[in-house]
């Protein structure tokens, strides 16, 4: 069809991308990122690329570590609940938690966020958590990109990617040499974290809740509250004692749980046995045990069944102390031992 002059001008606002609210977005999340500046941040938000000097930051021979994650379906809960306020603490936390398990320590964060039409409020929300969590890991919110794209994303709908970067002297890299023997220390998990979500989902539907119904395991929230608490942070605890030359090792107990996650660490040769006993089960993992129902070894490979990080160490009455100074709860649930099985459970899970 010919275009005719009454006919009204494409542009880019009618097709669905709202420029100004981008600009908008930026401007509203300045002081959020510049609250996470750490040294060897160079420059702010706004260059097409972030600059960061290592030396500034007291590296003397470096080594770069590199971290991509994502939320999962944890953000379709984020979505349908409207809440939206720390789904970005997952997102670095995904990323920073993988970090320190190599020793290093994250320097800056970049995230995406893509959106079929972007609500600056949402946005700012999303991003402010984002912040919070850089912050508490010590890590420089750098920069992003935030990209309208209707037609691919529904109304309401976005998704969120993260990108961390850090460092570690060559001569402090993790894993060091694992022992047979060595003791598993365990830091207990805020909830289930980003991983299982689809699960959560189908279990949720077919028990005819909605989100905003109390959770059975913890009235005082609804499930979307109870499900929606955010990943923990492990930056500070690990690096405290990984500077201390108490650690061997670390696992993130993320996507495969405990089996998937604890032999990644270990050399060839060596497995662990993991005491199903040996920690208290939260609430929120046994009713998704029997709701489902679930079995042992399919909450062991979706979830993390109350455990976000492994510590190996030689030393546990050490590490064990110096978690006491930090008020940090932990327990010792197994060792590292010679065996051609990388994971074996030695007694069922307490699943209640």
């Amino acid at each position: 069809m010919t275009k005719t002059s009454a006919s009204p001008s494409a542009s880019y606002a009618a097709a669905g991308v709202d420029i100004e609210a981008g600009d908008a977005l930026v401007d509203a999340i300045k002081p959020a990122a510049k609250a996470t500046a750490r040294p060897g941040v160079m420059g702010g938000l706004g260059g097409f690329g972030a600059l960061f000097d290592p030396k500034a930051a007291g590296l003397k021979d470096p080594v770069l570590v590199s971290c991509t994650d994502g939320v999962g379906t944890k953000l379709l809960l984020a979505i349908e609940s409207g809440l939206h306020d720390e789904i970005g603490i997952d997102l670095v936390a995904m990323c920073v938690n993988d970090l320190i398990v190599q020793g290093a320590q994250p320097l800056f964060f970049l995230d995406y966020m893509a959106t079929g039409s972007l609500s600056v409020s949402v946005a700012q929300r999303i991003i402010k958590g984002i912040a919070a969590a850089c912050k508490e890991s010590g890590c420089a919110l750098v920069g992003g990109e935030t990209a309208e794209m209707p037609g691919l994303y529904g109304k309401g709908h976005y998704d969120l990617a993260g990108f961390s970067v850090g460092a570690v002297e060559r001569d402090a890299m993790l894993p060091a040499t694992i022992h047979e023997g060595d003791s598993l220390i365990a830091l207990p998990s805020s909830g289930v974290h980003s991983n299982g979500f689809s699960l959560v989902r189908h279990i949720v539907d077919a028990a005819g809740l909605s989100w905003k119904d109390p959770a059975p395991f913890s009235p005082k929230q609804t499930l979307a509250e109870a499900f929606l608490t955010p990943t923990r942070l492990y930056v500070s605890t690990v690096l405290a004692l990984h500077e201390k030359k108490l650690i061997n090792g670390c696992a993130h107990i993320t996507g495969g749980g405990l089996p998937g996650n604890l032999p990644r660490v270990l050399p060839e040769g060596l497995g662990v046995e993991v005491d199903g006993q040996s920690w208290p089960i939260p609430g929120i993992f046994s009713w998704l045990a029997e709701q489902g129902p679930v079995s042992e070894e399919e909450m062991l490979k979706v979830f993390n069944c109350g455990i976000g990080m492994v510590l190996v160490t030689s030393e546990p009455e050490k590490v064990m102390a110096e978690l006491e100074q930090r008020d940090e709860e932990a327990m010792l649930i197994g060792r590292v031992v010679r065996s051609s099985t990388p994971f074996r459970l030695i007694s069922p899970l307490n699943l209640g």
